[in-house]
């Protein structure tokens, strides 16, 4: 059976970033995740690039969950990308601001993000 793919972006309720600094950080992500997955899982990349690169941005009230969600990717096989700023406008440098995940088939990835609101 063939499955939609798809790409997360967590983001945090609790860090009130600019609109601007919260494109570049989920940018950030999806970069990197493409990147990490295109090495990892190049068919997933791939099927994920014809469906046309979809991606959702959901989010969490704080770090604490990013951890929780990024290892349960991991025991899926999934890719995740923790993105830590660099500090030079808004935040403190090693603030963890959001986390890729995928991209990944919509049926496993769901099982990880799949009960977070849309940001």
């Amino acid at each position: 059976m063939d499955f939609e793919y798809k790409m997360v972006i967590v983001t945090r309720t609790d860090l009130n970033l600019s609109p601007g600094k919260l494109a570049a950080q989920v940018a950030h992500a999806a970069v990197a995740c493409a990147l990490n997955t295109k090495k990892a899982k190049p068919k997933w990349f791939k099927k994920w690039m014809d469906d046309g690169g979809k991606k959702a941005v959901v989010k969490v009230e704080s770090v604490d969950d990013f951890h929780s969600l990024s290892r349960k990717a991991k025991r899926l096989d999934i890719v995740s990308y923790i993105v830590t700023d660099a500090g030079h406008t808004e935040i403190p440098a090693g603030t963890e601001t959001v986390l890729g995940i995928g991209p990944a088939p919509s049926n496993i990835i769901d099982q990880v993000t799949g009960d977070l609101p849309l940001l």
